[in-house]
């Protein structure tokens, strides 16, 4: 179902899901961390682990079909610039809010702002590896390389793993082929989902077997649950993984193209709508409030305390938006001003705030 502005009701309701994943991995991993212990939302996030990401990227990568022809400077502006703007945004005030303010070091400051520009800093690498995904799309469409070919060697980087330690080379080794996938099998999504929203019921019935498939082989065979994350057990190995994070991505689709028809599942449509605007801004809610719930030491319990955490990172970037858009300050942090757009893409140009489609 589309909605009224041409949205798929079931893609931005899969990036709700998406988001709330994220947010939780971050918040239940930094408690972990904190207060050296486990929780609820470790053992959530561990059996996600396998889809967490590659659902993101899946997704990000199924309108790319619509812009990818248009003309270099035209599809940069839409795809590349885009990211860029406001990954450097968040970045200078992530780190001038962490850092600066932190340490007072201003040679800190510079130094990691420096340092930002060729490796992505913190949890905005997601934004930076779109832009660099975006490219390399770009790349490949215009020397005609076969779909076959691209999927083949990015499924290979991330079948033997690659270590560098360079989260640029690392990053898109591990993720490309999910990114690569929405756009070259797009039409096969959009099938598969359609498919599933005709027979509910089995297609709730799969998802059960899956979720339980998904739980074994991420929790057997050695799998260790550790404060700050998880040592998978059979899902961690390299031809599972991949499938995995294949099934996994396809597996929130169909939930979140079920958990659409229901009436009052509208809020997860519209958080998927902003997620994007969540992702940009929930680090710093969410380490000011674990911070001030810690040093308070009234609640210690990991599971209460991440999910507190959770639901503070998750709400502020909304308020922060709302207010935004009903004051109309500070529209620059979620919407990319007119400066800000390349020369010579006028003709394709959309003022659009960060929270429309990846087109």
């Amino acid at each position: 179902m589309a909605n009224a502005t041409n949205r798929l009701d079931w893609v931005d309701a899969a990036k709700g899901l998406s988001i709330i994943l994220v947010v939780m991995m971050h918040s239940a991993y930094g408690v972990g961390e904190d207060l050296n212990g486990t929780g609820v939302l470790h053992y959530v996030i561990g059996w996600a682990t396998p889809f967490r990401m590659p659902e993101f990227f899946l997704i990000s990568g199924l309108f790319l079909s619509q812009v990818i022809a248009r003309p270099w400077m035209a599809y940069a502006d839409r795809r590349i610039v885009h990211y860029l703007y406001f990954y450097a945004l968040w970045a200078v005030l992530q780190i001038g809010f962490k850092v600066g303010l932190g340490t007072g070091d201003v040679g800190s400051v510079a130094s990691q702002l420096a340092w930002a520009i060729v490796e992505p800093y913190g949890v905005l690498w997601f934004i930076y590896m779109l832009a660099v995904y975006s490219l390399a799309a770009k790349l490949l469409y215009t020397f005609k390389v076969p779909h076959w070919a691209a999927f083949a060697v990015a499924a290979a980087l991330q079948i033997f793993p690659v270590t560098t330690h360079i989260t640029l080379i690392d990053y898109f080794a591990a993720y490309f082929v999910y990114f690569y996938a929405g756009y070259a099998f797009a039409p096969l999504a959009f099938r598969i989902v359609a498919a599933a929203q005709s027979k509910p019921l089995y297609a709730a019935l799969a998802l059960g077997a899956y979720a339980l498939i998904e739980g074994y082989l991420v929790f057997a065979g050695g799998a260790e649950m550790h404060p700050r994350g998880i040592t998978m057990g059979y899902a961690a190995l390299p031809v599972v993984h991949l499938a995995l994070g294949f099934i996994g991505s396809l597996a929130v689709c169909l939930t979140a193209a079920l958990l659409i028809r229901l009436p009052w599942m509208g809020w997860l449509r519209w958080l998927g709508e902003h997620s994007i605007v969540v992702y940009l801004s929930f680090s710093i809610p969410m380490a000011a409030s674990r911070t001030l719930i810690l040093k308070t030491g009234l609640i210690t319990d990991v599971s209460t305390v991440s999910i507190i955490v959770l639901s503070t990172a998750l709400l502020s970037p909304l308020v922060l938006y709302c207010l935004i858009q009903k004051t109309g300050w500070g529209k620059f942090l979620f919407e990319r001003p007119a400066w800000a757009h390349l020369p010579g893409s006028l003709g394709y140009r959309k003022l659009a705030p960060v929270t429309q489609p990846a087109e």
